[in-house]
């Protein structure tokens, strides 16, 4: 195979490798990054009107069937740690038109999700600048953010893990002051508030189960972007080691990030009031006598947008990468720069959010609404194949062949199947609403579109990838 310089603008040939320069820290935080956005810092208002106190009932739920699937995309990875992960398992397991699918949903959602993130560093940078055109600061966060993603990888996992490293941070320092105003009286002349702001206003669960079940579609698109440890592995340094300990912590820390944040928030404040005055995290801040707080709340939110822009741009590119050596994009894509960098994929997918920031104001506010479902669909699509995959990778061994495997799913299989079957009961429950609804006729009509152009142009796996396929069946 031809080195990087025998190439036009220092790109190696088609299938050129990645560079394995993530380390652990680095995986960890990515997901942590990609997880913990706006949305939590804005209070979670919505789903908590629809759950009350028992939201955290909800995140404990879908959280543990993250974990499950976060569990059937680890074996797998440490078993074959390859770039475009999910895409690449269900195109060896389920089949070529399952990777396809996959593949260019995954690309398809972080899309949607990145340009909702450009526009919110826009509208929060609006805050400090209200002069400036917002179009001005959504171009810049994009330009910065892709740049930093096509110089190395390991420029995209530093600049990520402090990106992380800022949101972390502001909800411990939150978590802390927080529960010394309910159990010390911080801010409070002294007096400790407890926490009967947890059942005095309706109850616990003031909406009863429905409340609960109605807010879990909301909970579930709050954890989108944890697979992206999946990607990582064709560029992790050690996959063996680092993607096990990755999903590990990684699930029990959004867990505590969440619940323990949601604790302290609803211990403070009763449920229902909660979104009628600003976000909880300044309000909290304030509290504690930080009288700047709602401009480092606006900092941390920021932060949070670019990191999960930042994490979409390079899930977009090694997802067009992975479909390229494939041979279900075309071949260009799968070229990389001498860094390792899959420099035309990313640049195609920065490009196409170039005219995703120009559509956002362009249309009315409401179809935003529209895309994080869109985006919930198409993340409830990548989970479904993860769990299937898994499902037929594990029915594949031998007996020697699963004794041997370094890192298994718990339970097997009635762990994959309940998971499946939760997935299963969030769609029903996305169809429930009117604003998600359109999620269910976009998403599915979107597969169909595939569907057409894979069976129209032929688009099976190259001969190479078919080898791959046959080796790992």
């Amino acid at each position: 195979m031809p080195v990087g310089n025998h190439l036009p603008h220092g790109e190696t040939a088609q299938g050129g490798p990645l560079k394995r320069e993530l380390g652990e820290r680095h995986i960890r935080l990515m997901a942590l990054g990609a997880c913990i956005g706006v949305g939590l810092f804005l209070g979670s208002a919505k789903a908590i009107e629809m759950a009350g106190p028992a939201i955290m009932l909800s995140y404990i739920i879908g959280g543990l069937a993250i974990l499950v699937i976060m569990r059937a995309l680890g074996e797998m990875a440490v078993h074959n740690p390859v770039a475009g992960s999910f895409s690449r398992y269900a195109q060896d397991y389920l089949g070529p038109l399952a990777g396809f699918l996959t593949g260019w949903n995954y690309w398809f959602l972080w899309l949607v999700t990145c340009v909702a993130e450009i526009t919110a560093v826009a509208v929060y940078m609006g805050v400090w600048f209200p002069d400036v055109p917002r179009w001005i600061w959504a171009l810049a966060a994009l330009v910065s953010m892709g740049s930093i993603n096509l110089i190395a990888v390991k420029a995209f996992g530093e600049f990520e893990f402090w990106f992380a490293l800022i949101k972390i941070v502001t909800i411990i320092a939150m978590v802390i002051g927080g529960v010394g105003i309910i159990a010390f009286g911080f801010g409070n002349d002294g007096v400790a508030l407890g926490i009967s702001n947890l059942w005095t206003h309706g109850g616990f669960m003031p909406n009863g189960v429905t409340g609960v079940l109605m807010s879990l579609q909301m909970v579930m698109f709050a954890y989108l972007g944890v697979e992206m440890i999946g990607l990582t592995a064709g560029e992790a340094r050690n996959p063996q080691k680092t993607i096990p300990n990755a999903i590990g912590s990684v699930f029990w820390r959004i867990l505590l990030f969440y619940v323990g944040a949601l604790f302290v928030i609803l211990s403070i404040y009763p449920w229902n009031e909660i979104g009628t005055q600003g976000s909880p995290f300044v309000m909290t801040f304030e509290r504690l006598g930080i009288k700047t707080a709602a401009g480092i709340i606006n900092f941390v939110v920021i932060t949070a947008a670019l990191s999960s822009c930042n994490g979409g741009i390079f899930s977009t590119g090694r997802m067009l990468y992975s479909l390229a050596q494939n041979g279900q994009a075309p071949a260009g894509f799968a070229k990389t720069s001498s860094n390792g960098v899959p420099r035309r994929a990313l640049l195609l997918s920065i490009s196409a959010l170039l005219l995703g920031v120009l559509l956002n104001y362009l249309v009315p506010e409401k179809v935003f609404v529209w895309v994080t479902s869109i985006a919930t669909f198409g993340a409830i699509w990548t989970w479904v194949m993860i769990l299937l995959a898994q499902l037929r990778f594990r029915k594949g061994l031998s007996a020697s062949e699963r004794a041997a495997l370094k890192y298994r799913m718990w339970l097997y299989p009635v762990s994959s199947y309940l998971a499946l079957a939760f997935l299963v009961l969030v769609v029903g429950l996305m169809a429930y609403f009117p604003d998600t609804r359109v999620a269910l006729y976009i998403g599915p009509a979107f597969l169909v579109l595939l569907t057409v152009l894979f069976y129209t142009f032929k688009l099976q796996p190259t001969a190479e990838a078919q080898g791959s396929m046959r080796s790992v069946s």
